[in-house]
């Protein structure tokens, strides 16, 4: 079976082409980075302009990669949900024009569930490590969504919430830090990079919802301490600057280990797997294969390139659900959404 992925959800245009199995013949992005990057931030008007200029020639050049004309194509799958409205619309309206002119069925991908299952995926034939077995615990870490989930399979209905953040998102709380320290958009590769030349522990930070208890996550706070010191003592420069964020990162990228761990000994899986953006975090990927080397359970990286928002993700999760019979129709809409139960609630104060 091919599949012919679409996502339009944020700030990435892309379309692929994957095998019902994982293999990847083509994943074409088209980046909005330097569109965004004088704003500190992705301004969604401007996002969904730059799908609706892109798509098109974005799909046609995943055909082309892939080696596979229109007809070849079995299913068409594109994010309908979560996501910036605006965004969703252009690509689930040019899904539908595609689908319909092409005669192929539709299926509306949960953008979450293209992160929970981007493990999968065969970037053949540099790419190939071990995929997990269900049932497995996914930290899913981005610039939107922060949150552990148990995955007993690959549709929506068999995964479970086991808690997320109450305020920020993991991303997004190193892009506002990178705005604040004036190293530009998206902060977050550019913390990781300068950390490799800082000292963890020069710069004492309190850990975000540090009680061993809770699968929650909290990171308005230490985005809180990162302001006030920047405007007690001023933007850092030099070996300050990279102390500065070595100490960030390793404050944020602990929580986030550490209570992957807890929930993978919680729930007494096998298996701990990294989704989203945060995923390609260096120090992130350290940590969490340690913990799993010292736990004895197997940790499973994505790809770069399967970390940060790809159609070949959506493609993926789109053919697991064409497979359990759910395919959508002309009628598919859009919603800022997810169709993942959700647990945790925002705000502060007990549970």
């Amino acid at each position: 079976m091919l599949v012919l992925g679409i996502e339009s959800s944020c700030d990435e245009t892309g379309a692929a082409v994957v095998t019902g199995d994982g293999e990847v013949l083509s994943d074409v992005v088209h980046s909005q980075v330097r569109l965004h990057a004088p704003y500190g931030g992705v301004v969604p008007e401007l996002a969904s302009r730059d799908h609706l200029r892109n798509a098109r020639a974005v799909v046609i050049e995943a055909l082309r990669v892939a080696g596979q004309p229109m007809e070849s194509v079995d299913v068409i799958a594109v994010t309908n949900r979560p996501g910036l409205v605006g965004a969703l619309l252009v690509g689930v309206q040019f899904a539908k024009g595609v689908a319909w002119a092409a005669h192929k069925p539709l299926v509306g991908v949960d953008h979450l569930m293209g992160h929970l299952l981007s493990v999968f995926l065969r970037r053949a034939p540099r790419e190939s490590g071990r995929a997990p077995a269900f049932p497995y615990v996914c930290l899913l870490a981005s610039g939107g969504h922060t949150a552990l989930y148990r995955v007993d399979g690959p549709t929506p209905e068999a995964v479970t919430e086991l808690g997320a953040t109450r305020d920020d998102a993991a991303g997004e709380a190193f892009d506002k830090v990178g705005k604040l320290l004036g190293l530009g958009y998206p902060g977050g590769p550019i913390i990781d990079r300068m950390a490799q030349a800082g000292d963890a522990g020069r710069v004492p930070f309190s850990i975000p919802m540090a009680a061993k208890s809770s699968l929650e996550f909290s990171f308005s706070g230490i985005k809180t301490q990162v302001a006030q010191r920047v405007a007690r003592e001023g933007v850092p420069e030099g070996r300050a600057l990279t102390d500065l964020c070595a100490s960030f990162q390793a404050a944020v990228t602990g929580t986030l280990a550490q209570k992957l761990d807890a929930a993978v000994r919680r729930e007494g899986v096998g298996h701990a797997v990294l989704g989203g953006g945060v995923a390609a975090n260096a120090e992130l990927r350290r940590r969490v294969a340690s913990l799993a080397e010292a736990g004895g359970y197997e940790a499973h990286l994505p790809s770069l390139s399967s970390c940060t928002d790809n159609a070949a993700m959506i493609a993926y999760a789109g053919a697991a659900r064409f497979l359990a019979g759910a395919p959508d129709g002309l009628e598919l809409v859009s919603t800022s959404a997810t169709a993942l139960p959700r647990k945790t609630r925002k705000g502060g104060g007990r549970r």
